[in-house]
C-alpha cells in the first residue's frame, strides 16, 4: 500500500507542477507564451507520462474524483479511497509549494490567480457559477467513462494512457475559458491554498462538481460498458 500511495503522490505532484506550472510560468510569457493550447497539452502530457511511469503501481489516478469514480465502478477497494485522496492532495500541495517558490523567484514577481479555478468574476471568460458547475460535472463524467473504457479488458492493451492523456487535453481545450479547468479536486485545492481569498471561497465547487461528475460517469459505464 505504501508504494501505491507514494505513486499517487508522485504522479499528482507531476500533474500539478507540470500542468499548473505551464499556466503560471509559460502561458503568458510575452509574445512566446504557450496559451490555452500549450497548457492543455501540458496537463494531458503529465497524465500520459505518469500513467506509463507509475500506473502499474497504483493505477494512475492522480485525482480524488477519479478515485471516487473507480470506487463506484468497483475498480478500487473502498478501504483504499481515503488514503488515495490524502496522498493525491499532499502531492498536489507539495507541487504548488515548489511552483510558488519558482514563480516568486524573480524581482517584482506576483503570482496573481496562480492558475486557481474560479467562476463568475474569477472565471477566465466571466462564466457563471452554474456554467462552471455544469461543465465540470459533464467533463468529469466523460473523463471517467474514457478512463473506464480505455482500461477495460476489451480495449487494446497498452494504449490507455494515450487515450486518457488526450482526453484530459481535450477537456482543458473546452473548459479553460470557463473555470480554468479543474476536473480534479486535488489540483484545485493546491492552487487555492496559495492564491487564497476568493480561490478558497470558491473551492467547494471544484470538489462537489468533479465528484458528482465522476459518480455519474461511473454509473453510466456500469450500465453501458461493463455488461455484454
Amino acid at each position: 500500500m505504501k508504494n501505491k500511495l507514494l505513486a499517487e503522490a508522485f504522479g499528482t505532484f507531476w500533474l500539478v507542477f507540470g500542468g499548473c506550472g505551464s499556466a503560471v510560468l509559460a502561458a503568458g510569457f510575452p509574445q512566446l507564451g504557450i496559451g490555452f493550447l500549450g497548457v492543455s497539452l501540458a496537463f494531458g502530457l503529465t497524465v500520459l507520462t505518469m500513467a506509463y511511469t507509475v500506473g502499474g503501481i497504483s493505477g494512475g489516478h492522480f485525482n480524488p474524483a477519479v478515485s471516487v469514480g473507480l470506487t463506484v465502478a468497483g475498480r478500487l477497494p473502498v478501504s483504499d479511497l481515503i488514503p488515495y485522496i490524502i496522498a493525491q492532495v499532499v502531492g498536489a500541495i507539495i507541487a504548488a509549494a515548489a511552483l510558488y517558490v519558482v514563480a516568486t523567484g524573480k524581482a517584482g514577481a506576483e503570482i496573481g490567480g496562480f492558475a486557481a479555478n474560479g467562476y463568475g468574476e474569477h472565471s477566465p471568460g466571466g462564466y457563471s457559477m452554474l456554467a462552471g458547475l455544469v461543465i465540470e460535472v459533464i467533463l468529469t463524467a466523460f473523463f471517467l467513462i474514457i478512463i473506464l473504457g480505455a482500461t477495460h479488458g476489451r480495449a487494446p492493451a497498452g494504449f490507455a494512457p494515450i487515450a486518457i492523456g488526450l482526453a484530459l487535453t481535450l477537456i482543458h481545450l473546452i473548459s479553460i475559458p470557463v473555470t480554468n479547468t479543474s476536473v480534479n479536486p486535488a489540483r484545485s485545492t493546491s492552487q487555492a491554498l496559495f492564491a487564497g481569498g476568493w480561490a478558497i471561497g470558491q473551492l467547494w465547487l471544484f470538489w462537489v462538481a468533479p465528484i458528482v461528475g465522476a459518480v455519474i460517469g461511473a454509473l453510466i459505464w456500469k450500465v453501458m460498458g461493463e455488461k455484454d
